[in-house]
């Protein structure tokens, strides 16, 4: 695992000075793609300053690869500018849709399942990739919904897009539990399932538990389930780089940090004992 890549966070405005004023601390920022693809302003300042100090990671919530709309041009020529501009270690984005028909749901409502998804998805994709001269990581999303004309399961479904578009997954770990509880399905089996060749991050995030139900918030800790699952993920995806989100409900830098600390201690115990 490389020392530059191994553990980071998510880029937020909150802690942009404290960030700047103690630098070391984290080793990496996945910067939100959307809060910078503007021509100027503070917060592409901050990131251009940040990085400078810091290797970046993009990640994005409105490339919508699943829609049947046209993929949007002006949105992928803006992002493009922005990743000239930063040279990410990678782009990232989520496996879903966000809206149909030019209306924006604003939420990363899940895919079905089936070969017609499939191949629809894998030539976006690939689209995607030759528009901007890179690979794509994609993220599985939670959900609450299934679809009854699916035909493969989640998991198997990711393995053969990342085979078939030649693109890379961003394994949310958090993700993967909420939406296990929410179907009833094995996480586990969700983990084996994934190409280890092909996973290049983990994210790490916390949830709000309704009692029949979790909603993926990002404005909670991380909860013990979600890093137990974490140690197993690490087991059969070693040296994979490790990022924590915090979207709402924002704590200060330092217990975000600590948090960070908690995934460096699993990583490395999972470590010892597979030596």
């Amino acid at each position: 695992m490389s020392a530059a890549v191994d553990f980071g966070l998510g880029l937020r405005p909150e802690h942009y000075e404290e960030i700047a004023a103690t630098p070391g601390r984290v080793s990496w920022f996945e910067a939100l793609s959307e809060n910078y693809m503007v021509p100027g302003g503070s917060p592409l300042r901050w990131l251009d300053r940040l990085r400078r100090d810091y290797p970046m990671a993009l990640h994005g919530v409105s490339l919508s690869i699943g829609s049947i709309d046209p993929l949007d041009r002006r949105y992928l020529d803006e992002l493009k500018a922005l990743v000239e501009r930063v040279e990410p270690m990678w782009l990232s984005d989520h496996l879903c849709f966000t809206g149909l028909r030019g209306q924006n749901m604003h939420d990363l409502l899940p895919l079905p399942y089936t070969e017609e998804a499939l191949n629809h998805v894998a030539e976006r994709v690939m689209q995607v990739q030759d528009h901007l001269g890179r690979r794509l990581v994609l993220e599985n999303v939670s959900s609450y919904v299934t679809y009854a004309a699916s035909e493969l399961t989640e998991w198997e479904f990711i393995a053969e897009l990342a085979k078939r578009a030649d693109c890379e997954i961003l394994l949310d770990v958090n993700n993967i539990y909420v939406s296990a509880f929410n179907h009833e399905f094995d996480a586990m089996a969700f983990l084996r399932a994934m190409p280890r060749e092909r996973v290049r991050q983990f994210h790490l995030a916390g949830h709000t538990h309704k009692g029949s139900h979790i909603i993926d918030t990002h404005d909670e800790p991380i909860v013990p389930d979600v890093w137990s699952l974490y140690a197993e993920a690490v087991k059969l995806f070693p040296g994979v780089p490790t990022m924590i989100e915090r979207d709402a409900n924002i704590p200060p830098y330092a217990e975000l940090l600590a948090e960070l600390d908690e995934a460096r201690r699993i990583a490395a115990s999972v470590t010892r004992r597979a030596a």
